[in-house]
Order: C-alpha cells, then structure tokens, then sequence
C-alpha cells in the first residue's frame, strides 16, 4: 500500500531532473540521447501534495510535465547501476513545471525556466521501493479531467537503477534527495484556471499501489518581472515546443488560450497550405518508404489518432508502395440536375488530375461507392505525366488492367467498368474530404503499403516517424532474437531485463541479433 503523506517528515536534499528519459517524448522532440543529462531544481520549488502555481504575470507558457519522482534512501555513491534502484526508499508523484518564456534566459540549465516557487509540486503520497518492480509503474496526468499522458516505466530510454547509478559517480546521492526521471509524451501548456492532476501507480503490483492524485490548480500572477535581467520572451519556436504540436497549437489559438503567431498559422478547419511551411523533403520521403503503415498507425494511435486509416482500400499492385502529400477530390451521390450542371466539360474530376503536382497523391472520396469507377486510363496516365505520387480512392476503378500497366501506384476498393454518371457527380477539388472513413486535408501525408492506407497530419510527421523508425528497429532486433531460438515470453513484449539489455547494446553499436544466445 502507498504511505500516506506524514510518513515523509525527512527534509528533502537536492531535486535532480532528467532532459529526456521516455521513448514517447524522445519521438515528439524528434532526437534520441544516447546517456542521460539533468539538471537541477532548488528546493523552493516544492509544493507538497500541490495546491497552486502561479504562472507569473507577463508570461505566457507555463507547461506541466507529469513523473515518477524517486526518493532516495540510502546514500549512493559509485554504485553500479544493478545497485541503483537499492538506493532509492521510495516513489511519488511529480509535476516537473516549467516556464518557456524563459529558456532562453538559461541556455539549458532551467534555472529560472524550471525554478519558480511551487514548479515541482510532490506527492500526495508515496510508494515503498521495496519490493517494487521499477519497470512496472504507470504515470498519468489529467487536465481539467481528460487523460493527456498515460505511459510506463518499461518505455524508459535509462531505467532507474541506471540514473541511480550514473549520478552517484559523480555526486554523493543523499538520503531525502529526489531524482525526477522524466516525462511522456502529452506534456503542453496550462492557463490560470485549469487544474492538472498526476498519478503513479503500480497497477500490476499485488494490492495496485498508488500515489493518488496529486492536484494542482493553475492562477495567474499579478507581479511583473522586475527590469533586473533577461526578460521573459516567446516566439513561434518556443509556442510550438510548449504546447506540444501545431495542432495543440492552432486549437489554443482558435480557442483563446494562446495569441496568434507570427507565423500566421491557417486555423482548424482551414483550407490552406500545411501548416508552418512544412515540407515533404525527399529525405522524409524515403524514411517513409522504409516504415511499415502498420508501425505508424500504432504511433498516430497513441496520440489519439484512431481514424486515420482508410479503409476497404487495396493496391492494385502487390509489393506498391506510396508516399506523398494530398491533393483532395469529392464526389456527390448522383443527381441528373446536378450531373448536367457539373458533370460535363472541364470538371472537378478533370480539374483534379490536370493538375496534380508532382509528388502529390491524388485522394478521391466517393462515399466508399464501389460501383462504379472514380479513375480510368485516361486520367490515370495523365496524372503519371505530371508526376503524381499515386491515386486513393474508396471508390472503383474502370479499365482496371490498363491502369495497373501505367505504372502510377493506386489504391482503391476494385475494379467496376461503368463511368461516373452511374453513381457519382464530381464536384470540388482541394477541400476537407473523408476518404474510407478517414478526414483528410490538403497537403496530409499520405502512405500506403500492402496493410493499406494511412493519413497523417504533417504537424505530427517528425515525431510519429522518428517514433515509427525506433520501434521498427526494435521489432527488428526483436526477429533477430527469435531466429536465434530465444522464446518470445518475457521477450515479446520485452520485460525489463530484455529491454535493458536491448537498449544497451544499441548505445554500444551491437549487431540486431546475438546468435547462440537462445534462453
């Protein structure tokens, strides 16, 4: 069972905190460390059990980031890291604040940025280390009620002992000190008003332990900054760090809660361009070309993106692959008024692959109507001479054969040899569409593969890839084990001990696979 808050009545020592310890954050910051790196945060910064914070007069992005805080028990000085987690009496839970305003004022120390009165709010209570699995710990954070991080210890880039052990080489870690060890992805900015809340629990632990919900509520300071030093300052850099994405972003904007940029950002809903000049360099096109659909979808799902996948769609291909950036087509259920107003001359459908840009993958919603075709030989060797990346449609395609010889890589529901006016209407181009049960928007990336089809907004491109590129490493060293005749319990999913050892041999450079070492 977790103590209750009067069972830490020891002074706390020094906070140390950690840059980047979770797989899921490590994505959404688009790097990886190989070895940890800290910082410190003074004591003042406490606030037992939460209560408020003030996001100080002048400043603008205050933003929470939930974590385990360990408590050390026994003093650790040069220890190994199987020696680590020994040292430390116990868990709780941690709200690691922080204010962009003023990292530029820091150059990466967070003194100011990290240090404010009541950033490091603890508990309210705490879990016995002993016994404990530290692999097995599960932090959650709410805001104003809805879960916006929910990740565990076993998605560690450095496990505790590991911190334990790295910091005591240096330093004497003392009874009473704390070591924040990092947040998942979801951490983004808060306003005065709205509450957060953070649990650590161990859910598989006999008798569930937890820390409960450690609260704190958000108010806005009144005091400004005096003229003494660097001034608090944002840019677009800084907003779109803070809240997490450009989509966090564009919905603040929309909604109140953060000023316009100076990047002049199109709002939700928008039509225009990507947002924040995003580009589909050939570079991202070619990682894109080495990650499975599948492995990006469990990405895009994590950040809650369930309905991104097209579906009924097939290649008409085997082996096809498709990346590219959308260019949008709808068609309307037939009408015969509103055929003969829009369904002859230079219409939407014409208008859509004359011109289509290089690169681009024209995606075509037809209400998942199959009876009929969207696309046939004309059009399709068309949009091959202008270099489209390829066709989606969750329609049919007519002279199914010839297209397929044309080469451009399409994917849709099947063959069907009537034309348009069976049961379709173009209507517009380069709009918001749904595309088999996915919304998607002009300029969206677009990948395809023999799993199918995938819709990710280019707001999420960096982290979801780079995100997708780890784990497909990690699947393949995964493979590599089991065809070297390791049993897939304990290593598929990987425990702890797998995945230590895992992500030591990757900081060293090992080979994916060990053979002769089957156990």
């Amino acid at each position: 069972m977790a103590s209750d808050d009067t069972d830490r009545s020891a002074a706390h020592g020094k906070i140390v905190a950690v840059h980047l310890n979770y797989r899921s954050r490590a994505a959404q910051r688009g790097r990886t460390p190989a070895a940890p790196s800290y910082f410190f945060k003074p004591t003042s910064s406490i606030a037992e059990t939460g209560g408020t914070v003030e996001r100080p007069a002048g400043t603008e992005l205050l933003a929470f980031e939930g974590e385990v805080a360990l408590i050390i028990g026994a003093p650790a000085r040069r220890v190994s890291s199987e020696q680590g987690w020994s040292h430390v009496a116990a868990v709780t839970a941690a709200n690691d604040f922080g204010l962009y305003d003023l990292r530029a004022a820091d150059k990466g120390s967070n003194v100011r940025s990290k240090g404010g009165d009541g950033f490091t709010p603890l508990g309210p209570a705490t879990i016995p280390a002993s016994g404990l699995d530290p692999a097995g710990l599960r932090v959650r954070t709410w805001v104003d009620g809805a879960l916006v991080q929910d990740d565990t210890t076993a998605d560690l880039l450095f496990p505790f002992g590991q911190l334990v052990a790295d910091l005591s080489q240096l330093m004497t870690l003392e009874t009473g000190d704390i070591v924040l060890t990092g947040t998942p992805a979801g951490s983004s900015v808060v306003v005065p008003g709205q509450v957060v809340e953070i649990e650590v629990d161990a859910p598989d632990a006999p008798g569930a332990p937890t820390t409960g919900r450690l609260t704190t509520t958000v108010v806005q300071g009144t005091v400004a900054f005096a003229d003494t030093g660097t001034s608090p300052a944002v840019d677009d850099q800084q907003r779109l760090e803070a809240w997490g994405s450009e989509e966090a972003l564009a919905a603040a904007v929309a909604e109140g809660r953060s000023p316009s940029t100076d990047a002049g950002r199109p709002a939700p809903g928008s039509e225009a361009a990507s947002p924040g000049g995003f580009e589909l360099t050939a570079e991202l096109r070619d990682r894109f070309e080495r990650v499975a659909v599948a492995t990006l979808s469990v990405a895009l799902r994590k950040r809650g993106y369930h309905d991104v996948f097209v579906e009924g769609v097939h290649a008409q291909r085997p082996g096809t692959r498709l990346v590219g950036r959308a260019k949008t087509l709808r068609f309307v259920p037939f009408r015969p008024d509103l055929f003969a107003a829009h369904g002859g001359g230079f219409n939407a459908q014409k208008r859509a692959f004359d011109t289509v840009e290089p690169g681009e993958v024209l995606v075509i919603e037809a209400r998942g109507e199959r009876g009929t075709g969207t696309v046939g030989d004309v059009l399709a060797l068309r949009a091959k001479v202008r270099g489209a990346a390829g066709v989606v449609t969750d329609g049919g395609v007519r002279d199914f054969d010839a297209v397929a010889e044309i080469g451009l890589p399409v994917f849709s529901q099947g063959p069907h040899p009537s034309v348009l006016g069976r049961r379709h209407v173009p209507w517009e181009v380069d709009v918001t569409i749904a595309c088999g049960g996915a919304a998607v928007q002009p300029g969206d990336v677009i990948v395809g593969d023999a799993d199918g089809v995938i819709v990710i907004p280019p707001a999420l491109v960096a982290e979801v890839l780079a995100e997708a590129e780890a784990q497909e490493r990690e699947d393949a060293w995964v493979a590599g084990q089991v065809a070297a005749g390791v049993p897939v319990d304990g290593l598929f999913p990987m425990n702890a001990s797998w995945r230590a050892r895992y992500d030591a041999e990757q900081a060293a450079g090992a080979p994916e696979a060990n053979e002769g070492d089957a156990r």
